[in-house]
């Protein structure tokens, strides 16, 4: 039972969607839906809405240092998601961090490209990604395009996934997710790999075009389902089903790649 006492707590460290449907405002509206906590580091701002991503700024690595400080000195938070970090020097500064906190949960959903094919992370920075980030996640959650970039393995279906999801976990990570919403399949699968068994999450695709921050909530939803103190397979499994209908309850916003509908347990439409 919650409590004042004990309210679970997530922080994203993500950057920012003007249009809300992806980033940290995803991320906050999934812990919300969730019963948790959201606090949030921003790592940079975009100009962006349904049609794509106009401009981006990166934050000074002093003012995302400083907000991750002020939360953990204050607030803390029971798990972290990292979703865009951008650059080589974001990326460091997010390392030294986290380096005072080893024991941390970290769900890390390594954003390359954003819903309309704009880049969210530089190529110099993917090395950096891989060498400080990977190792300390407790679970990864590429798409399969991000899967075959970190891997250089060809991700087009399930065993392909699979063989991407062992690699990732040989560079480091503790547990790894490698989401199917781009492979050509009638069902959209994701591969789960915790080290030692396969899981295969398959649910029916949804044709819509409102799928943008898909990968921001699947990440999120999971984190939220750690700080609710639910194994990570039972957290992998209900993200699965809350993008599902977060997907099928979706509503038309602007002219493009709309958003999902992160609160329809609790909206109702005509």
């Amino acid at each position: 039972m919650k409590t004042k006492l004990n309210i679970p707590k997530a922080m994203t460290i993500a950057g920012s969607d003007s249009g809300a449907g992806a980033g940290v405002q995803a991320d906050l509206k999934t812990f919300a839906a969730h019963g948790v906590y959201g606090t949030s580091v921003l790592t940079a701002i975009t100009a962006q809405n349904t049609l794509g991503v106009q401009g981006i700024v990166e934050l000074p690595v002093s003012i995302i240092e400083g907000q991750f400080n002020s939360i953990m000195n204050d607030i803390n938070t029971d798990v972290i998601k990292i979703g865009m970090l951008s650059s080589v020097e974001i990326i460091e500064c997010v390392d030294h961090c986290l380096s005072d906190f080893p024991d941390q949960k970290l769900v890390l959903d390594p954003v390359m490209v954003a819903k309309g094919g704009d880049t969210l992370l530089k190529n110099e920075a993917i090395n950096s990604l891989i060498g400080l980030l990977i190792p300390k996640s407790f679970v990864i959650t590429p798409n399969a395009p991000e899967a075959s970039q970190l891997t250089n393995i060809d991700v087009i279906d399930i065993d392909s996934a699979k063989k991407a999801a062992m690699k990732l976990y040989d560079m480091g990570a503790s547990n790894v997710v490698v989401k199917g919403g781009h492979l050509n399949q009638d069902n959209a699968s994701d591969v789960f790999f915790d080290g030692n068994d396969f899981y295969v999450f398959s649910i029916k695709r949804v044709e819509t075009l409102n799928t943008h921050g898909t990968g921001c909530t699947f990440a999120s939803a999971i984190a939220s389902g750690i700080a609710n103190q639910k194994s990570l397979y039972e957290s992998v499994k209900d993200a699965k089903d809350y993008v599902f209908n977060a997907i099928s309850n979706n509503f038309q916003i602007g002219n493009g790649h709309g958003p999902l509908s992160h609160f329809y347990k609790f909206w109702n439409f005509d």
